[in-house]
């Protein structure tokens, strides 16, 4: 069946007119699109009405045999839905954006003494936080800013409250130690109350109290206090021409597209209480005829149903008046939502210089991406592949003398690491410290028939070992009928130099050495790294959950009740280990017998 064969007409005839989301299937029910519409006939019907111009539009009606709908209460309801499958079923003819992280923020805890942190997740009512940061990277530079200025407590309070003497945080000035008395309640909070007024903008204001301040304490020959809020105004200073904003730019995000056939880059800057927080970077791919405005209104789309928008978003395309954006955004956040082009002002210099940002983000990419290109042209040659591999697989097994034995399974394609697919397998029933049966295990998990009969198959494997770990790969690989997937070792070698790696042939032939200075050796590298540094945390996570959990197990008394207990109330088993009997009596459910029993126990 065909598109021509789908009939338009009567199904827009009875098509409602309310909002929703609409998704276009092919004649084998592969979706093909996913859209959302305030009017779903007016917008469903443009696609059937005349010719668009857009090859790519075209293509994709040709093929459309069946069309489903879901009618929605709201634009924003519909805003929301289609962002939601967009991102789960990654329709083939929908722009697709690679961002599974929620926005990051800085923390101050509700405490005498208050914590200052990153943070990521859902907020509560009793903490501060403010943001959202457009990176980590943001946060931990103004996490490092903050604890020099004002040196506030970065740790935990399990960690806190067990405090007998001053970190090293104290001693290289970034924290004043209240967890020892080292400053009295109403200084500290005078410091976090400075803190906030930096971080909701008001660094001006702040400037001057320190100004004042420090005058006051040269009149008083308190002259180490002067000098110590002098150092504060400059570092203010230095802050604040770095990351400054003026014009009367409060809460906005400035939007920048760098179009470029097939992939291009959109960079979002992020301005919070008047200071610029820095900027994220986006590489959506794309058909190569996709318009500037089309890439834009999908991104916010997408962008937006996961991320609260501010006030004012400034945009350098504009996006359609159609696609009722800033009612469904507005709809959804609560408060009014503006989306703009300036053209002149502060403003446009602001989407100028994202503009700029953006073009250089693309420049980079395109030349690693023709880094990698290279890369992979090269790998293909000497492994004797018959084309450049779309989807690499790398194995790697990590345990401490049998111990917590945990196997990594690691994938790049075409763009780099796809982390999204990393896979972990926790292996069971081997003889310890077997690897050859744990790469066994790992390959036989990793390629057993999905429930729907379909796989996702690498077009190459590697693992990190040699001949033992290539022949179990091999078998498991025969065992799931997935045996014609090509298949390398990667053995260190004897001295285990970076560059003397042999790589040897599931298929039978001699081990052989790639140059030092080969593009494809330092991709197998990478990939070969990646997949140890992910089987060594997994390993150690659950070394360290087992080896904690069994120190508690063998107290008599401990129940799993109890332990929960005792972990959630410290944080930790070296939290615990740290407290005192009185301090372990006071978790609820433990006598002051059996907190005795677990001091002497955990020591």
């Amino acid at each position: 069946m065909t598109g021509s064969a789908f009939d338009s007409k009567a199904f827009l005839a009875q098509l409602t007119t309310a909002p929703g989301v609409y998704r276009m299937y092919d004649a084998n029910a592969a979706l093909l699109y996913v859209g959302k519409a305030r009017n779903l006939r007016k917008r469903v019907g443009s696609y059937f009405l005349r010719a668009s111009g857009n090859p790519r539009i075209e293509a994709m009606v040709d093929q459309i045999a069946r069309i489903e709908v879901t009618v929605t209460h709201s634009e924003d309801e519909a805003l929301l839905l289609e962002a939601t499958l967009i991102k789960e079923q990654r329709p083939r003819y929908n722009i697709l954006y690679r961002d599974d992280k929620s926005y990051p923020y800085v923390r101050i805890t509700h405490h005498a003494y208050p914590r200052i942190a990153f943070y990521r997740g859902q907020r509560n009512r009793r903490d501060q936080f403010f943001g959202p940061f457009p990176s980590a990277a943001s946060v931990k530079e103004t996490l490092d800013s903050l604890q020099r200025l004002f040196q506030l407590r970065p740790c935990r309070d399990t960690y806190f409250n067990y405090r007998t003497r001053p970190c090293l945080q104290h001693q290289i000035k970034r924290c004043s130690a209240p967890c020892v008395g080292r400053i009295s309640e109403a200084d500290y909070a005078r410091d976090v109350e400075r803190a906030t007024q930096l971080l909701n903008g008001r660094a001006e204001a702040l400037m001057r109290e320190l100004e004042a301040e420090m005058n006051k304490a040269s009149e008083t020959l308190a002259f180490e206090r002067a000098a110590r809020l002098r150092d504060q105004i400059s570092a203010l200073n230095r802050i604040q021409q770095q990351r400054g904003v003026t014009g009367g730019t409060r809460n906005t995000d400035v939007i920048a597209l760098a179009p470029h056939a097939g992939c291009s880059a959109l960079v979002v800057m992020s301005v919070r209480d008047g200071l610029n927080l820095g900027h994220r970077s986006f590489f959506p791919r794309h058909g190569n005829d996709v318009e500037p405005g089309e890439l834009m209104e999908s991104f916010l789309s997408q962008h937006y149903a996961e991320h609260p928008p501010p006030r004012e978003i400034l945009v350098s395309h504009p996006v359609s008046e159609e696609a009722g954006l800033p009612a469904a955004l507005s709809a959804r956040s609560g408060h009014q939502v503006a989306i703009r082009t300036p053209q002149r002002g502060f403003k446009r210099k602001l989407l100028e210089m994202a503009a700029n940002t953006a073009a250089q983000a693309l420049s980079t990419h395109l030349t690693e991406a023709a880094s990698m290109d290279q890369r992979l042209v090269e790998l293909a040659e000497h492994l004797g592949l018959p084309a450049p591999p779309n989807r690499i697989e790398c194995f790697d097994i990590s345990h401490t003398g049998g111990e917590g034995t945990v196997a990594s399974c690691v994938v790049f394609d075409s763009s780099g690491a796809v982390s999204s697919a990393y896979r972990r397998y926790n292996i069971r029933d081997i003889t310890p410290g077997d690897d050859y049966a744990a790469i066994q295990q790992a390959v036989q998990r990793r390629f057993r028939p999905s429930d729907d009969g379909e796989r996702i198959l690498p077009e190459l494997l590697l693992i990190d070992g040699g001949k033992g770990q290539v022949k179990a790969a091999r078998a498991a690989l025969a065992e799931r009928d997935a045996d014609a997937i090509p298949l390398f070792g990667v053995a260190k070698g004897v001295t285990r130099k970076p560059g003397l790696e042999e790589l040897i042939p599931s298929e039978g032939g001699a081990a052989f050495r790639l140059p030092a200075d080969s593009p494809a050796l330092h991709l197998i590298q990478q990939i070969r790294d990646e997949a140890h540094r992910f089987a060594v945390a997994g390993h150690r996570a659950r070394r360290g959950k087992a080896r904690t959990q069994s120190r508690l197990e063998d107290i008599e008394g401990l129940g799993p009740a109890r332990r929960r207990a005792l972990l959630n109330h410290f944080g930790g088993i070296s939290q615990v280990r740290a407290a005192s009997v009185d301090s372990i009596a006071k978790v609820q459910g433990i006598s002051r017998t059996l907190a005795a029993r677990i001091h002497a126990a955990l020591r």
